[in-house]
């Protein structure tokens, strides 16, 4: 899988057909929110070892947050995450079928902006977050090559996504997010025969991510107003005595 791919996969997940009712509140007060799905972990390359480097299969990953809605479609809240993806292979001379997996895991700080009115019954936003990640090699080898360690580091995303309440349960939302996960360099213990070093890797993941949010004290929306039924109305005609014609008054009622 490319950046490219990627991209497209999250156009096709953030463009899904849900149905949903129009006029949704934004979020005010405190709210809960989860998500999981696939995460896709970029090559990465070894400083310590020129021309080295890994690439891992597809994998998978989830975020928690708990947050703060501000009532004017400004969101911030705190996250932890969680990505794992298995070794696919790794090059250095020539390509060698590799094993075992990198793991990244952590907290971040975000802020999102929410737009309401784009679209009906559809909420997209967009968010950027900061914080501090783990990231970590689990008997990550290839040859004589081997990678076990961890270190963490600075990190920052970019999250883009659309939320779709529910009508029937007020306050509640599906989400669907693509984030972009980045750390600044992480320098991991190696052992190629011999000696022991660290090396540096920069981790840069790719997530498409479905979830639930919930936002407590959520009110339903108010009713559309019904128009108020015209009252029946009653019309009395008179005739005169033993006739059937009208009188002047019965024919100004008519």
């Amino acid at each position: 899988m490319n950046f490219r791919k990627t991209m497209l996969a999250a156009g096709a997940l953030l463009a899904l057909p849900l149905a949903a009712p129009a006029g949704a509140q934004p979020v005010e007060g405190l709210y809960v929110g989860a998500g999981a799905g696939l995460n896709w972990l970029q090559r990465e390359t070894f400083s310590g070892t020129p021309g080295y480097n890994v690439t891992f299969d597809l994998g998978y990953g989830g975020v928690i947050s708990l947050g703060w809605g501000f009532g004017n479609g400004i969101r911030a809240e705190v996250e932890g995450s969680y990505r794992q993806n298995s070794v696919d292979r790794a090059t250095f001379d020539a390509r060698t079928p590799g094993s075992g997996r990198a793991m990244s895991y952590g907290i971040m700080g975000n802020a999102f902006y929410d737009f309401h009115g784009l679209l009906a019954g559809i909420v997209p936003y967009v968010g950027v977050g900061a914080g501090y990640i783990w990231h970590e090699h689990d008997n990550v080898r290839a040859g004589a090559f081997r990678s076990n360690g961890s270190d963490a580091r600075f990190a920052y995303q970019g999250i883009v996504g659309a939320a779709v309440p529910i009508a029937e349960v007020p306050g509640l939302s599906i989400t669907a997010e693509y984030r972009y996960l980045a750390t600044l360099e992480q320098s991991i213990a190696n052992n190629f025969t011999p000696p022991a070093f660290r090396s540096n890797v920069t981790p840069q993941n790719h997530s498409l991510f479905l979830g639930i949010r919930y936002a407590f004290g959520a009110e339903p929306p108010a009713p559309a107003p019904v128009a108020a039924p015209e009252p029946a109305r009653t019309y009395l005609v008179f005739f005169d005595w033993d006739r059937d014609t009208l009188t002047d008054r019965a024919r100004q009622i008519i």
